[in-house]
């Protein structure tokens, strides 16, 4: 039940964002400690926007969870840092 809760609130109303965020769930949230587990799910709360900007390094979150958790979803994505 949790893993079809999850993959929905990981499906956003992007698609920029589910390319990242769905093979993310299936590849990397499974290993993830508890303790980032809890982070993913807080972090699925934001804004689609805000989510994204993250994620493309537009902008840095400013809490400190939001940080890890997109850290590790930008360390897992394949996409390239901006130079």
């Amino acid at each position: 039940m949790e893993r079809n809760r999850l993959f929905w609130a990981s499906r956003r109303g992007m698609l920029e964002l589910d390319l990242l965020l769905l093979p993310f769930l299936d590849n990397v949230y499974p290993t993830l400690d508890e303790e980032n587990q809890k982070r993913y799910w807080k972090f699925l709360d934001g804004e689609d926007q805000d989510m994204y900007n993250w994620l493309i390094h537009r902008h840095e979150p400013e809490d400190a969870d939001a940080k890890i958790i997109v850290d590790i979803i930008r360390a897992n994505s394949g996409m390239p840092r901006p130079q």
